[in-house]
């Protein structure tokens, strides 16, 4: 029978991104909307920090980039879902992982998945506030959109590079 070697160090790698990534998402999103009160009546919900980067506060109710926006709480629910779903896959994906770009992809994407969900859960939508409209980007984000996306890019760099090889 085959039998995987695998190493705990990678796992650990894996989940422990998602765990940073996780935190520090909520802890940006905390900061900005009840440190600097992006979200409050006198802040005008933006705040220059830069030329080209901004604070400013969007309430995104879609998936990302605001596409398919949720309107009703049914439609909420299911976003919350797929996003627990893709995290639960993807995390037996880092418990089965061989390889450590593989594992940390896999948790930058968990990690922003789940931030993103429990901005659902609490307020209904997710908090965007990374501003860089000055570099011509159109879209506001926020640290767990900038993770998945980093997380997935990853994913394909290692798959190209690495194929299906053990290590």
């Amino acid at each position: 029978m085959f039998r995987r070697r695998t190493s705990v160090g990678i796992q650990l790698a894996g989940f422990g991104t998602a765990l940073l990534i996780f935190i520090a998402d909520q802890l940006s999103k905390f900061w900005v909307l009840r440190i600097v009160d992006l979200d409050g009546p006198d802040s005008g919900g933006r705040i220059e920090v830069l030329p080209f980067f901004d604070l400013t506060m969007v309430w995104n109710v879609g998936i990302s980039f605001g596409l398919f926006p949720a309107s009703n709480l049914i439609q909420r629910i299911v976003f919350i879902a797929f996003s627990v779903a893709v995290s639960a896959y993807l995390g037996s994906w880092v418990w089965r992982s061989t390889r450590r770009l593989q594992a940390i992809a896999c948790g930058m994407i968990i990690g922003g998945a789940l931030g993103n969900a429990l901005d659902r859960v609490l307020h209904g939508a997710v908090a965007d506030f990374l501003d860089f409209s000055g570099l011509y980007f159109p879209w506001v984000f926020n640290v767990a959109d900038a993770a998945i996306s980093v997380g997935v890019v990853m994913l394909l760099l290692d798959f190209f590079v690495n194929g299906d090889k053990a290590k």
